[in-house]
Parts: structure tokens; sequence; C-alpha cells
């Protein structure tokens, strides 16, 4: 790793990026490298070295994003993470960890995670996957529309999704890739394109984490009526009205 007096000419030329970010390791080296070079970048952060001051720190400082270590002294981060799902707090997560194996990184980010960076890393690495990561999931200024299939509705300003009336509760990667085949409703959208626009992620053609969130949305979308997203096998996935 590179510390911030080894920033590039262009990052530190560039616009302050302001976000509040919560860096959560256990090895003192590495939480205070990045989090002093994200703060020199302009993020407000704070830090934790274990699970639970993880779990207690995202619900008092309120993150847009964590980026978190999954393995941690009282547990791991994939646990960390779906602790505060099951709180309904809506922070983007960028794992960060040793472990380096395809398994892991489809867990990663099939439990929910937006990305994964393996060690050892480059801050400059770091820096742009997290400034990727909140272009996604900050709410966009021509966003504000409320999208409709059939008797679908998507606030893309209040996350809050309802068919027929019933509300349904989506992970805030779930409510990205439904948006996404909603703004473009009747298209098929290949699998590869979904990854670039949802994970930022091409896996080399490994689609499973698409395949399983579909089957995510499927279960919390079509079992309220008609069927409304639909494969086209071995091109990808689309949304569409009921026949």
């Amino acid at each position: 790793m590179t510390g911030p007096e080894a920033a590039s000419a262009d990052t530190r030329s560039g616009p302050a990026a302001e976000g509040r970010l919560l860096v959560v390791d256990d090895e003192p080296a590495i939480v205070d490298t990045v989090s002093r070079f994200l703060r020199f970048l302009g993020y407000d952060v704070r830090t934790a070295a274990t699970a639970r001051e993880a779990l207690a720190a995202a619900r008092d400082f309120l993150p847009e994003l964590i980026l978190l270590d999954v393995m941690l002294p009282d547990g791991d981060g994939f646990e960390v993470m779906r602790r505060l799902r099951q709180d309904g707090l809506p922070h983007a997560v960028v794992f960060l960890t040793a472990r380096d194996a395809r398994k892991d990184l489809v867990r990663g980010l099939t439990a929910g995670g937006d990305d994964y960076i393996t060690k050892p890393f480059g801050l400059d690495e770091v820096a742009a996957r997290i400034q990727a990561v909140l272009r996604r999931t900050r709410p966009r200024e021509h966003s504000d529309t409320v999208l409709r299939v059939a008797d679908l509705e998507v606030d893309p300003v209040t996350y809050a999704v309802r068919r027929a009336g019933t509300s349904i509760d989506l992970s805030p990667t779930e409510f990205r890739l439904l948006r996404y085949l909603m703004l473009h409703c009747g298209r098929v959208i290949p699998r590869s394109q979904l990854l670039d626009h949802v994970w930022s992620y091409d896996f080399n053609g490994d689609d499973t984490v698409v395949a399983t969130y579909i089957s995510y949305l499927r279960r919390k979308i079509d079992s309220l009526g008609p069927p409304l997203i639909h494969t086209q096998r071995g091109v990808g996935y689309s949304i569409r009205e009921p026949q």
C-alpha cells in the first residue's frame, strides 16, 4: 500500500470526495493508513476493529459505505452485513479481505456486498472502487420518477417497492437490479450488462451472482401476481408487462 503523500497527481487535483465511510479491520496499520488516505480525499471516516464495534458504529454513524474486513476477531464481515441488512440499514458494503478464492468473492457479492477487494491492495484502487460504488448507490438527479410495470411500482427516491399495493422489502442490491430492469422494461438485458451496471464486476463470464439475485426478486415479486421477470435462455433477463 502507499500512503497519502504518494497519491497520484490526478487524485490530488480532483474535487474532494464527500461522504461518510466506516473502515472496519482488525489490523491497526491497515485501518490507520486507509482511514488517513480517505480523510485526505475529503471523506468523513470512522473506524472499528471488531464486529461488535462495526455494528455499533454503523447504527450510530450511518455511513454511506462500509469498507469491511471479512475476518474479524469476534465474527466475520458477512454476518455483520447480514445483521445490518436485518436492521434495514442500506449501507453500501465493500469487502476488504485476504480471501481471494472465487467462491469467497461470489459469496460476498451474493450476500449483498457491492464490491470485493483482496489484500494486498493499492490505495488508489480502494478510492476508485469506493467512488464507483457511491456513484451507483447514491440517488441521481434524474431518478425521482416512480417506475411502473403493470401493478409493480418502484420509487427511486424513497426506495419503496410495491406490487398491487403490497410493500416489498428489498436489499440494496436487489433494489438496484430491479430498478435497472425496470428502466429497460421490455428489453432483454445480457447478464454481462447487469454485472457491469449493478455490480461493476464481470467475473470473467461467471453469472452466478445475477442468477441468484434474479431468483430472489422472483420470489418476492412474481409471487404476488402474474410473472413479470423473464429469462431469455443463454442471453439474459427482462421485466415486462404480463401478456
